[in-house]
């Protein structure tokens, strides 16, 4: 059984997610935004060889706020439930937003993780929490997938046509 000085936290958290709505998540990332970060991401994998993702979900289902689940296990359940992973030369990158914990995470598939530093992805991931800390969604996440661009260009740069392997459009859960 948890500590008690545990449970205030947690309940805090389940309520934080279950007040969280559709509506909300929509007046952040409008489909103007989802457009637009839609076609930075096309515009970015039309120079390097990686597949990016986005992933933006409003609040986690009860039962995995309540097993305490971490921003970076969702992040990393839903890399696999969407095969990010699961590309040509292994370079996919998932862009994960938890809006109710206020939290971002970027998971890169073994091909991109060799290369570039946890560091570096924890620096975009600052780039984006700062920005809507500001109330910036949709300046921050573009400045974010620009930065994602502009290292998988630096280190899987693009070597002809290639096919577009995962969708571009962002996801709302």
């Amino acid at each position: 059984m948890d500590a008690p000085q545990h449970q205030p936290g947690r309940l805090r958290r389940a309520l934080r997610h279950l007040l969280s709505t559709r509506t909300e998540a929509a007046r952040i990332f409008p489909p103007d935004t989802l457009t637009a970060i839609a076609e930075a991401i096309t515009a970015g994998e039309r120079t390097h060889r990686g597949e990016v993702r986005l992933i933006v979900e409003k609040s986690l289902p009860l039962a995995a706020v309540w097993a305490d689940v971490t921003n970076r296990q969702r992040a990393l359940a839903l890399f696999a439930d969407y095969g990010i992973w699961d590309t040509e030369e292994n370079c996919g990158v998932l862009i994960y937003v938890n809006l109710a914990d206020h939290k971002v995470d970027i998971v890169a598939d073994r091909g991109i993780d060799r290369r570039i530093e946890p560091a570096t992805w924890q620096a975009v991931c600052r780039t984006m929490t700062a920005g809507f800390a500001q109330g910036r969604f949709h300046e921050a996440t573009l400045d974010a997938v620009g930065q994602v661009n502009a290292l998988l260009r630096q280190h899987f740069p693009a070597n002809g046509a290639r096919p577009n392997e995962l969708p571009d459009k962002p996801l709302m859960l």
